[in-house]
């Protein structure tokens, strides 16, 4: 998502934005460095060439730009990083140990685009900056999209990693990459494992791949396939298409999940036009949306299981004696965003887990591309041109 965003002061807050998705090839995903990098450069140029007036820098000023990358990073300073590791699917070799922010640079100086890096930010980092600018009673921010992670406000004082003169704030924000966690508790299955070692990082990011947008249809594509196998669930043939990684996505998934037909005919479409499977029985399009609902509904319950966690860490879990705190948190991502089944059981989950009235004290608060407003926030924030009238 490229975005351009117009402040208006404290009392108006962000007045006016202008974005644009980009969807990035797949074939760059696995490519080279400087196929990806010049591509985003490239996207960044075009869109930025048709910007309305009002969003010009100063005479003689350079257009500031806050990167949004969401994979593990050791971040250094506010303005560079090095990536640890690819997640959602990306394999780029060269890139791992490299300076990402440098990488952008190189390509945007490549085809004279004026523009610098003034914030390199995580996506739940972000999303927490950007819940933070209109609500204070966030602390935390958590992603479920393609990829998920959480980040939370954490106690200055209470960080052991920290070095140094504490903030002023004595706050700080803790980005947990929290797809890369895993514990024998998780309750993986065969398909679970199946998918983890065929993936293009075994062993790696196990909580995001029950619970994110990438890999939740394959899970179900991967039960069909057994059933197909194992009890000719479709037929005395296992249909071929059922055993392509990744051709039921989980927006497909999500379209089954929310049909509401008498007869499922919304399934029905979605099987014979996308795996060419063809005269199913309305008994079979309802195990094929129960499948849907029993892999969603794991992924809500332990998304909320995670957030009961950084709740538990920061002492917002239960009820202090004469006090009830709001804590809100920010939630982005296109899973929760379009998926109604998986966000109302991840509430409903949150709720059982927390008790009534614990839970009358968290807010719920959906940012849409928090993350990308929270970097251009953030950019903004440690701007050049801050001294400029904003009137």
């Amino acid at each position: 998502m490229l975005t351009i965003f117009q402040l208006g002061g404290k009392e108006k807050g962000v007045v006016r934005i202008e974005s644009v998705k980009t969807q990035i090839p797949p074939e760059l995903m696995t490519g080279s460095s400087n196929d990806l990098f010049d591509f985003i450069a490239t996207s960044l140029a075009k869109f930025v060439s048709s910007e309305p007036s009002e969003f010009h820098p100063p005479p003689g000023g350079q257009r500031e730009l806050g990167f949004t990358f969401s994979f593990p990073v050791r971040q250094t300073s506010l303005t560079s990083g090095t990536l640890i590791k690819w997640t959602k699917g990306f394999h780029i070799e060269d890139v791992v140990g490299e300076d990402v922010v440098g990488k952008l640079n190189k390509a945007m100086e490549k085809i004279g685009l004026d523009m610098r890096v003034a914030a390199l930010v995580n996506d739940t980092v972000g999303t927490v900056a950007r819940g933070k600018f209109s609500n204070q009673d966030v602390i935390a921010a958590v992603i479920v999209g393609t990829g998920t992670n959480a980040a939370y406000v954490e106690r200055a004082h209470t960080i052991p990693k920290w070095y140094g003169l504490l903030p002023k704030s004595g706050e700080m924000v803790i980005n947990m990459e929290w797809g890369n966690f895993c514990s024998s508790d998780l309750p993986l299955t065969e398909y679970d494992q199946a998918l983890d070692a065929e993936s293009l990082n075994p062993g790696e990011q196990i909580f995001e791949k029950i619970i994110s947008g990438m890999y939740l249809g394959d899970i179900v594509r991967r039960a069909l396939l057994k059933m197909a196998e194992e009890a000719d669930f479709f037929g005395d043939t296992v249909p071929p298409k059922l055993r392509i990684p990744f051709i039921l996505k989980t927006h497909d998934m999500y379209v089954m999940h929310h049909d509401t037909s008498s007869d499922l005919k919304v399934v029905e479409n979605k099987l014979r036009d996308l795996l060419e499977i063809h005269n199913t029985s309305l008994k079979m399009r309802k195990i094929a949306v129960k499948l849907c609902d029993i892999v969603a509904i794991r992924g809500a319950r332990l998304t909320a299981a995670g957030i009961l966690g950084i709740l538990k860490k920061i002492g917002r879990d239960t009820i202090k004696a004469g006090e009830k705190q709001k804590s809100v948190i920010a939630l982005d991502g296109g899973v929760f965003e379009v998926y109604i089944p998986f966000r109302t059981c991840f509430e409903n989950t949150l709720k059982e887990l927390l008790g009534d009235e614990a839970f009358e004290t968290i807010g719920i608060e959906q940012n849409r591309d928090g993350s990308g407003i929270g970097a251009a926030l953030l950019a903004a924030s440690h701007s050049l041109y801050l001294g400029v009238d904003e009137s």
